[in-house]
């Protein structure tokens, strides 16, 4: 079951967030929350998996919008597949 603030982050993601980032070739995977940090773990999909402004799209876009609604919520990471992560934008959004 999830809790009542991830509820919310899903419902989010699913109707205001995944259209837009669909509209635009991709795809955006809910990975988890940490409610203690208040960070959520996102992993970007498809044509915004490699694109550079994926992470401008995390900060500027996904996480205000979150931070915005879920008053629970601090910070939005950016998940890979792989090991390829290699640095921090703004401490938080990890890029390729």
């Amino acid at each position: 079951d999830d809790s009542e603030t991830v509820a919310m982050i899903k419902e989010l993601l699913e109707t205001r967030i995944r259209p837009a980032v669909q509209d635009d070739g991709g795809d955006i995977e809910y990975c988890g929350f940490d409610p203690e940090s208040g960070i959520v773990k996102l992993r970007m999909q498809g044509a915004c998996s490699g694109c550079p402004s994926s992470s401008v799209t995390l900060k500027s876009g996904i996480e205000n919008m979150l931070m915005h609604y879920v008053s629970e919520v601090k910070g939005v990471e950016q998940e890979f597949d792989g090991e390829d992560e290699e640095g921090t934008l703004s401490g938080e959004v990890r890029v390729e």
